[in-house]
């Protein structure tokens, strides 16, 4: 898992639970790197999943919504720092369909040890969009906060059903149904 994502991981606890909260975390979780993250290194999921634990059991937050809440933070980074992603579409459907096939081929030439879920789309219908996401690193409720921003940034609104396909939550699909 690149480094950014540790980084921005780690902002938001900051400035949603205060500085001491991500001393707090560092130190109990007994991290690998120590939580000295770049943004371009490469460092384990299972640091993500110690870290999110960690607040969870600190904060009383579920680690689902917590992975959602972060969903959307990272979001703000990608839209700052990738607008030509963003500004090339014109609908939240749009965007979401060209994930796998522009925006993750791109992420891949600037970072070609990236470790990037796989989705899997399909339109059955005008007003719905079906996303089959596949990772073995679980966070699929941190896609979740994702796509919720892409609605919102677009303008738009959607019902959004999530199902695990898997039973253990590397397959979930969510079906976006336009409202």
């Amino acid at each position: 898992m690149k480094g950014i994502v540790f980084t921005e991981f780690l902002e938001m606890v900051e400035q949603k639970f205060g500085y001491k909260m991500v001393d707090d975390l560092l130190i109990s979780s007994e991290l690998p790197s120590k939580g000295v993250y770049t943004a371009v290194g490469t460092y384990s999921h299972k640091e993500m999943f110690s870290l999110v634990t960690q607040l969870s059991e600190r904060s009383g937050i579920d680690a689902s919504l917590l992975l959602d809440t972060f969903g959307s933070h990272i979001f703000e980074h990608f839209t700052s720092r990738y607008n030509h992603f963003f500004s090339s579409c014109t609908s939240a459907f749009e965007f979401l369909s060209s994930i796998e096939e522009h925006i993750h081929v791109e992420v891949q030439k600037l970072y070609p040890d990236a470790e990037l879920p796989e989705f899997i789309i399909s339109r059955p219908g005008d007003d719905v969009l079906s996303m089959i996401y596949k990772s073995e690193r679980k966070l699929s409720f941190l896609a979740l906060g994702l796509i919720k921003s892409t609605l919102a940034y677009y303008g738009e609104t959607a019902e959004i059903t999530m199902k695990d396909l898997s039973g253990d939550g590397h397959t979930v699909e969510f079906i976006l149904t336009k409202v």
